[in-house]
């Protein structure tokens, strides 16, 4: 697989790379990791990373913008489904190459690498990158160790297997960059972000069946001076609650129009209810988008019943 990748990688001169809405560490190190893995193997080809991109995430690199897709190769990253998919358009490109660690949703019409036990893209991407003639440097290397560390949760998750850790102890021997930057970069929050986490943690409702949930409207950013991305990402500092078997930030994102959902757990499978939600990920990792409140509370409400599910299931009753 590795390999016809690569083939169809050096058969085209013209390659976009994209990725999902809503864009995360992963998502977007992967693209930009990629991206210069390929230019710097073949410089005169034409190589972009597109999609919306969010200040937070600066440090892991530009995004491109491209008007032009005619005969090019379309490369998405991190990404299952065709409606997720930031900025482009299978059908407008000749060819389309799915590297994603989703589980299975959508058929692109090309070539679908897909490992669901991958801690992240970013592990992909590296593997594709020591089994194929693609070049690699410390910069890259950086790029995509910082989406691995974020999709993992430092190594937290399940997904983090030996062949994880492997392929990191490789690249820090072989590609040798400063961690404590990568740490700093992804780890650092401003003194409003640890406040609104400080909220957060005082105000999130907590069901019966271990279902907890807040909703940060825009106001509520306003107030602490946050984005919505950064709001949302707090999802992801509550993962060590005796009394919570799931979590969820439910984020108004004005600029989009919606209400965004990023949902945890600890055990309950949640991304096929997240799908209903018109969203998806992975069994304990999921997210999902609506259009009001009333919405994701309805979700919300499907997850208590899910975590009820869980609970008999599992003799976990008192």
């Amino acid at each position: 697989m590795y390999k016809e990748i690569y083939k169809i990688i050096k058969k085209y001169d013209k390659i976009i790379i994209a990725r999902h809405k809503g864009v995360d560490p992963d998502a977007m190190a992967s693209e930009i990791g990629l991206r210069d893995s390929i230019r710097l193997t073949f410089p005169t080809k034409e190589v972009y990373a597109i999609g919306t991109g969010t200040k937070r995430f600066s440090y892991i690199g530009k995004l491109d913008k491209v008007d032009d897709y005619s005969n090019s190769l379309l490369i998405v990253c991190d990404t299952p489904d065709i409606k997720r998919i930031d900025g482009a358009d299978p059908k407008d490109f000749d060819y389309v190459i799915k590297i994603d660690h989703h589980p299975f949703i959508d058929d692109f019409g090309g070539l679908e690498f897909i490992k669901p036990n991958a801690s992240s893209a970013c592990e992909l991407i590296m593997e594709l990158l020591e089994k194929t003639r693609l070049k690699c440097n410390s910069s890259i290397a950086k790029t995509l160790y910082y989406g691995l560390v974020s999709d993992s949760n430092r190594f937290l998750f399940e997904s983090s297997s030996y062949e994880t850790f492997n392929l990191v102890s490789n690249y820090l021997r072989k590609y040798p960059f400063n961690i404590k930057e990568v740490y700093d970069n992804l780890y650092a929050r401003p003194l409003s972000e640890v406040r609104l986490k400080g909220y957060i943690a005082s105000n999130m409702t907590v069901t019966e069946s271990g279902v907890a949930y807040i909703d940060i409207t825009d106001d509520m950013q306003t107030r602490f001076d946050v984005d919505s991305a950064a709001a949302g990402n707090m999802v992801n500092d509550f993962n060590f609650i005796n009394e919570v078997l799931v979590w969820v930030t439910i984020t108004e994102d004005v600029k989009q129009g919606i209400i965004r959902i990023s949902i945890r757990s600890r055990g309950p499978v949640i991304n096929k209810l997240a799908e209903k939600y018109n969203g998806g990920g992975h069994k304990f990792a999921s997210g999902a988008r609506v259009t009001t409140f009333e919405e994701a509370h309805l979700l919300v409400k499907d997850l208590n019943e899910l975590c009820e599910e869980y609970i008999k299931e599992n003799d976990l009753g008192d």
